[in-house]
């Protein structure tokens, strides 16, 4: 559903990132709200997304799409909520969901009779483009990580960000996300093999290969909330000479701030 509407914002309903700040909720889990240029888009809704949407005043009712980059419960889980406040509960059919195939088919993400209130499912895959209103969205690379898992290039009429949803750093990972604005899910502080989740160290190497104009730390893990998303930011900010912040709870960022220069 479109509005008359030029700007691009980003807000994060939910910083928590793994099983331990989910649970505990020492962050919220709500996942990100995307208005981009009339078409409002909701990635990786994890619990409690219905109440961080309604505590911040937004209208799901105008969700074009619901996008889950893969089927784990911290990214997924209020999927079916979502539906039903999008959709109003079934009355006003629109609106689609977009996942990786085993988020769809093995063991589905979403309820059964709920299909029947959107317009269809889409299954996202490696290097492939979707059109969401006038909005393009491209998943480049499957990432390294348990579960089937993607993240996402958003390209608007006006600007143009990327998302790192959850991976192992891997050789080549960073160039299919170079763009002034990269957002990264970093959940360690330090590597923890086997455990297939970016560290600062990780995060670090990926924004000195990028260089993007502004990097958003999300999705923390429990480690990464003790040492202070925020000291972490200034830390890599100065250590690569980057301008990186940490996203809280409820911020809104606006990708217009990027054209003044």
């Amino acid at each position: 559903m479109m509005k008359n509407d030029s700007s691009d914002t980003i807000t994060f309903l939910g910083t928590a990132g793994a099983r331990f700040m989910v649970s505990r909720q020492l962050a919220a889990s709500g996942g990100i709200w995307l208005s981009l240029h009339g078409t409002e888009i909701l990635l990786d809704p994890g619990p409690g997304c219905i109440v961080q949407y309604t505590k911040r005043k937004l209208d799901a009712e105008k969700l074009s799409a619901i996008v889950v980059s893969h089927r784990h419960l911290d990214h997924s889980a209020d999927v079916n909520v979502m539906v039903e406040a999008m959709t109003s509960g079934g009355f006003n059919r629109h609106g689609r969901l977009l996942a990786p195939s085993d988020a769809i088919d093995s063991e589905p993400i979403i309820f059964n009779y709920l299909t029947e209130f959107i317009e269809g499912i889409t299954p996202l895959e490696e290097g492939r483009s979707y059109q969401i209103g006038n909005i393009s969205l491209t998943t480049p690379v499957r990432h390294e990580h348990p579960v089937e898992t993607y993240g996402m290039v958003f390209k608007t009429p006006g600007h143009s960000f990327s998302y790192i949803a959850d991976t192992n750093y891997f050789k080549g990972l960073s160039r299919h996300y170079a763009n002034d604005v990269v957002i990264i899910n970093m959940v360690l502080t330090q590597p923890r093999p086997p455990i297939q989740h970016l560290s600062i160290p990780d995060v670090e190497r990926i924004i000195n290969e990028i260089k993007p104009k502004i990097t958003i730390l999300n999705h923390f893990g429990l480690h990464v909330w003790q040492e202070k998303p925020w000291k972490i930011a200034g830390e890599l900010s100065r250590n690569t000479g980057q301008k990186v912040i940490a996203a809280r709870d409820g911020m809104k960022f606006d990708l217009s701030q990027l054209d003044a220069g």
